[in-house]
């Protein structure tokens, strides 16, 4: 994120508006170090899933399944 710097002048209520609109939309170059490890943290979210399902046994896989649809029925209980 850029570093925000301090106006002398002051702003009115338009201009700080349109100062504010620039500073949140300027998009920032990612470095080849940031690109590659976000793509590394993509990778292994895809892997993971696959790769905890393959080394569960079934009753670990019942007992997940379980606790998952118990947590989303809980849930769908308190906001009716």
């Amino acid at each position: 994120m850029p570093k925000r710097t301090r106006t002398t002048q002051k702003l009115d209520t338009v201009q700080n508006a349109r100062r504010v609109f620039m500073e949140a939309t300027e998009t920032t170059e990612l470095t080849i170090v940031q690109q590659v490890m976000r793509e590394m943290g993509a990778k292994g979210g895809k892997i993971g899933g696959k790769r905890r399902l393959e080394t569960m046994t079934d009753e670990q896989r019942r007992r997940s399944a379980r606790k998952a649809a118990k947590a989303r029925w809980s849930k769908a209980k308190k906001t009716a």
